[in-house]
């Protein structure tokens, strides 16, 4: 028997990992997961399993009819791999059905007998090419969905889900000189100044990453310091700063940052970051709800952990992890962290919050409810290059969307508002 296609068989394990023990797939990445594997295999199989997550509910479509018993997790994993590479990746079938049958066959003696079903669906499968190309975009999970219909509407929902389905390109934030950046590195200005690749290769292998010229940031996430855009010198505070992308755009105008996170782990990336762009902020790593500060902040970001409903096109696993009730809790600690920061912040200071978020309880509601408890609030509405007008909200805030951008490729899904302290 022939052995199976390591990067195909690590790929296989991630995707049960996430729709059976809804492990995310940068926790099991973390774990180990593709520990073994050549650099190449590794890239392979976390595309593999991205790209399949993503395109699950339209595998499930094509493969129902084909399907009459109950089939097996793993087997089903299997399909499903199999059924993207065939009709996204529109990888020869040959080579396609013999790699996922050699896959059952070496997943163990109650699997082998469904060898032959295998062969014989994606045989059938290979034919649907025309079928999956009408084959509409995933739904968002149904707490999702009902959310962000009654927050949108349905034609909203439904933009959003193929901006999902489309994924993400790479976003950079560069310290200077974009148009000259985007020149070199062949990308896309975008209107609010970062820079977009669709095809970029290897990161670290691009023109000014070892200068620590630029860093990755999706274009959404760059506008909380853009909104902020604290003074040369301003003591500022970057709470729940990790990974750094934030850290390292205020440090870049010239603040003096203090970026904090409970995460030493993710810190650790947030300090290679800083070195590697050759710029500096103090790292302190703590739980914000203890933690004190010596002196008030003039400025202070706050990029509230939330439930990333946002990042669904970067990150497809998510709607299988995550769940309205996971999320909740998350509602009462924004409102902590927020009343918390606004205790160190300086008379006439300014704050800007942010959620990774489609969900207006963690934004536009949070935001609502701070005005009522602190009276000596002011929202100041952005006025940003690149900012449609139609994304401010009611009260002031900007509101971002996966659907948002279409011919551009899209952003993530944001929110954000910037308060000022009385004086």
């Amino acid at each position: 028997m022939s052995r199976p296609d390591p990067a195909r068989r690590a790929a296989l394990g991630l995707i049960v990992g996430v729709l059976e023990d809804r492990e995310s797939l940068s926790e099991q990445i973390g774990a180990e997961a593709l520990d073994g594997l050549e650099p190449a295999q590794r890239a392979r199989a976390q595309r593999l399993a991205t790209t399949t997550l993503r395109h699950l509910g339209r595998a499930d479509r094509i493969l129902k009819p084909h399907l009459r018993r109950r089939t097996p997790t793993d087997v089903m994993a299997i399909l499903r791999l199999a059924t993207v590479e065939l009709l996204e990746e529109k990888q020869a079938p040959h080579g396609v059905v013999d790699a996922a049958v050699t896959l059952v066959k070496s997943a163990g003696p109650k699997l082998q007998s469904f060898s032959g079903l295998v062969n014989a669906v994606l045989r059938k499968v290979s034919e649907e090419g025309e079928k999956w190309a009408t084959t509409p975009a995933p739904e968002m999970p149904g707490w999702l969905r009902g959310r962000v219909m009654s927050s949108f509407g349905k034609k909203a929902a439904q933009a959003m889900e193929v901006a999902h389905l489309a994924g993400a390109p790479l976003d950079l934030s560069v310290k200077d000189e974009a148009a000259s950046w985007a020149e070199t590195l062949g990308a896309t200005l975008l209107p609010t100044g970062s820079l977009r690749l669709t095809d970029p290769g290897k990161v670290s292998e691009l023109a000014g990453f070892e200068d620590g010229a630029w860093w990755v940031q999706d274009a959404a996430a760059a506008l909380p310091a853009k909104l902020l855009a604290p003074a040369s010198g301003a003591h500022v505070l970057d709470l729940c700063a990790a990974p750094g992308g934030k850290t390292l755009q205020l440090a870049a105008m010239g603040a003096d940052v203090t970026a904090l996170d409970i995460s030493e782990a993710r810190l650790e990336r947030l300090a290679e970051n800083l070195d590697r762009t050759q710029m500096e902020a103090e790292i302190v790593a703590a739980d914000a709800l203890e933690w004190e500060p010596d002196a008030p902040f003039d400025a202070i970001l706050l990029d509230a952990p939330c439930s990333a409903t946002g990042t669904i096109r970067r990150h497809p696993d998510l709607p299988f992890i995550k769940d309205g009730t996971s999320i909740k809790p998350l509602f009462a600690l924004q409102e902590q962290l927020l009343d918390r920061a606004l205790q160190w912040l300086k008379p006439g200071g300014m704050l800007v919050y942010a959620t990774c978020s489609l969900l207006p309880e963690e934004g536009e509601a949070q935001i609502k409810a701070a005005l009522t408890r602190h009276p000596d609030l002011t929202v100041i509405r952005p006025d940003l290059p690149g900012v449609d007008p139609a994304w401010i909200t009611e009260e002031g805030g900007l509101r971002l969307r996966p659907d948002f951008w279409p011919d551009l490729g899209g952003m993530d899904g944001f929110y954000m508002a910037r308060l000022q302290r009385s004086a």
